[in-house]
Formats: C-alpha cells, structure tokens, sequence
C-alpha cells in the first residue's frame, strides 16, 4: 500500500466520526408542531436546544443548521403563510412585558455569537429570502423600519 493512501482504518474512524456527529445533533423541531406550542412552551424548548448546541460539538451544530434550514425551505408558500400568521396571532396575544422579554432574550442571543456566528446567520437569512416569493418579500419589505 502507498504510504500516503489512507487505510482502511483511517477511512472507517472518519466515516464513524461523521456519522456519530449526525446522529448526535440534536433533533430539528417541526415548523407546523413548533408553532402550535405556547410562547412559554417554545422558549423552553429553544433554551434546551441552545443547551444541547452549546454542548454540541461544530460539526453537530452545523448539521442541525443545515437540517433547519432543510426543514424551513421545504414548507410550501402557502404553509409558510399559514405559520407566520400563527406566530403574529399568538405575538399579539402576549402581553407587552411577555414581548419585551423575548425580544431581550433575543438580542441577548445575538450579542453572544461570536462574529462567524453572526456572519452565517446572516447568510442563511439571506438564502431564506432568495426562496421566497416577491410578494413575500414585499411584504417582509413593508414591515422594517425606517432607516
């Protein structure tokens, strides 16, 4: 055997890495059953997953990523519609300290990426708008604020 081939050894220790990091990646939630959990239901489960990537090593975290990013692209128009109309109802439903706190959480989540971090989740925003219709871009137009 040439000295710079890999070995059968080599080759299954890789593929066993790799396949032990899918499989431990924490497990993506369902768009459709995610927004029918209450907002305190949701920030729990978001805090145990945050937990589980913090834990989690790179490579799991970006397979969770990219199984997110999977899960949300799949959605048609027509349920991605269905599910932001149910998260606008159940944001209007809280009260305005409840919509105060998650916005903190938020931005306290945010400020505690690390540059990269940030950097990758402004890409996978951006690949999600490229998806989206015109007129849902449109939309989402309306809704910023001024600058």
């Amino acid at each position: 055997m040439h000295p710079s081939l890999p070995t059968r050894a080599t080759l299954l220790a890789v593929l066993f890495t790799v396949a032990s990091a899918v499989q431990a990646a924490p497990e993506v939630p369902d768009p459709q059953a995610w927004a029918q959990l209450t907002p305190q239901q949701q920030n729990e489960r978001r805090q145990a997953l945050q937990r589980e990537l913090a834990t989690a090593t790179p490579a799991e975290r970006r397979v969770f990523q990219a199984q997110m990013r999977e899960r949300l692209v799949e959605l048609s128009p027509a349920e991605r519609k269905a599910l932001v109309g149910q998260t606008r109802q159940r944001w209007q439903s809280l009260s305005p300290e409840e919509k105060q706190q998650l916005t903190q959480q938020r931005r306290e989540r945010i400020l505690a990426m690390t540059p990269q971090e940030r950097r990758q989740l402004l890409e996978q925003r951006r690949q999600m708008l490229s998806k989206l219709s015109p007129e849902e871009r449109a939309a989402l137009r309306e809704k910023l604020p001024d600058r």
